[in-house]
This record gives C-alpha cells, sequence and structure tokens, in this order.
C-alpha cells in the first residue's frame, strides 16, 4: 500500500515509516521542510534496507492511498487546514493526542473533545478519519527489530475503515483492535497522559496497553 506520513521526520514518524516500509509498503515521508523531509528518507532508507521516499507534507498526502498525521496538537489545525484538498477520499490515521506543555500528565480535553474530531469537523465527510497509535512508545517504534506488547485501539465511523487500519497497525508488529467510532477517540487520546504519568511514577519509560480476554479469532 502507498502510505504519506505527515510530519514523519518526527520520533512516531520514522519508527512507524521504517516498519511499515520493512512490512513492504510504499512510504513516503514528509516534513514542513521539504529539503529535511528527503534527507531522512535517504537515512532511514539504508536503515530499512528499501527505498523510504521523503519531501514536504504535501507530497507524502499526495503520495498516500492512506496517510498518517504525526505532528504536535498545536500544529494539528494549521497542517490540515494547509492540506485539506490533497487529503480529500484519502484515510487519515491521526496519531494525535492534545497535550497541553507543561502539563502533559494531566488530561486536557480540547474544545473539540478529541483532536481526531476536530480532525473530522475540519476536513469534512470526503476524508475518513481513523483514531489510533496513542499508547506506543516512541522509543519502541524506532527499533524495527523489536517486538512490542502493546495492543492499539483503533477508532473510525466506518468498520471498512478500521478493519484497513487494523490490517495496517499488524505490519508495524501491533495489535490492532476496533474501538468503534471516532466518538470514542476521546478515551484514547484521554489515556495517554495517564500513561505519561505510570511512566515517570515507576520509572519507565515504555508503559503501554494490553488487553486480555479477546479471542485470537475476534482479532
Amino acid at each position: 500500500m502507498k502510505i504519506g506520513i505527515i510530519g514523519g521526520t518526527g520520533r512516531e514518524g520514522k519508527g512507524i515509516a521504517l516498519r511499515w516500509a520493512r512490512a513492504g509498503h510504499d512510504v513516503t515521508i514528509g516534513s514542513r521542510d521539504g529539503e529535511r523531509g528527503r534527507q531522512k528518507a535517504s537515512e532511514l532508507s539504508q536503515t530499512a534496507a528499501r527505498p523510504i521516499a521523503g519531501g514536504s507534507n504535501t507530497d507524502a498526502v499526495a503520495a498516500g492511498e492512506v496517510v498518517l498525521l504525526s505532528v504536535p496538537y498545536g500544529a494539528h489545525a494549521s497542517t490540515l487546514t494547509g492540506l485539506a484538498e490533497g487529503l480529500s477520499g484519502k484515510i487519515l490515521i491521526d496519531i494525535t493526542v492534545p497535550l497541553k506543555p507543561p502539563k502533559v500528565r494531566r488530561v486536557q480535553l480540547p474544545d473539540g473533545q478529541a483532536a481526531a474530531l476536530e480532525a473530522q469537523a475540519l476536513l469534512g465527510d470526503t476524508v475518513h478519519v481513523a483514531a489510533a497509535l496513542h499508547h506506543v512508545s516512541s522509543a519502541l517504534l524506532a527499533d524495527p527489530d523489536r517486538e512490542i506488547a502493546c495492543d492499539v485501539l483503533v477508532c473510525a465511523d466506518k468498520k471498512t475503515v478500521r478493519d484497513t487500519v487494523i490490517e495496517l497497525i499488524g505490519d508495524l508488529g501491533l495489535r490492532g483492535l476496533t474501538a468503534d467510532s471516532l466518538a470514542n477517540a476521546v478515551a484514547l487520546e484521554s489515556l495517554t497522559p495517564v500513561l505519561l504519568q505510570l511512566n515517570k511514577a515507576y520509572g519507565a519509560g515504555e508503559v503501554g496497553v494490553r488487553f486480555t480476554g479477546i479471542p485470537e479469532s475476534s482479532e
């Protein structure tokens, strides 16, 4: 599958790009600075032993059938506004968490209740927004050879969109689970500050989430 990553030169974006490239997908990483995107893509290609393309965020959107958004919440609305036209008709996987530094270990819901819901409202019905990957450490993602014992909850209003995203989550080496409609992204995004607090409280850096009691045939 052709995948574009907006903000693909950041910590999460780079790790996800590596893993998807190794799984056989055609990945393009984007950056606000197109030259930086091309430079980082060249470096990642050597690590992945497979070509990864790079350029501007606009280039990444144009190249992807599915597009992943990996930017800080402060840049969320402005980034989407500039890319809205190119996202029409595509699946957008929004991994944004509405953290408000310096109190990143406290739940602070945005005006739209969740970043993913704000994205859907801003982009309209021609873009299929899914919320996912809020609870996986960027340090774990950055090591493509490391197994990650973490589940990924996926929200989207259409089952076909959830199924596509869950399959892509599997290609990252993670277990994707349906969390139903996009409205439930409020719960997903709200849990991340709690995980950050657990990291601090227990001196960890890679706290994740794992669900029990789910039959293998239901995954």
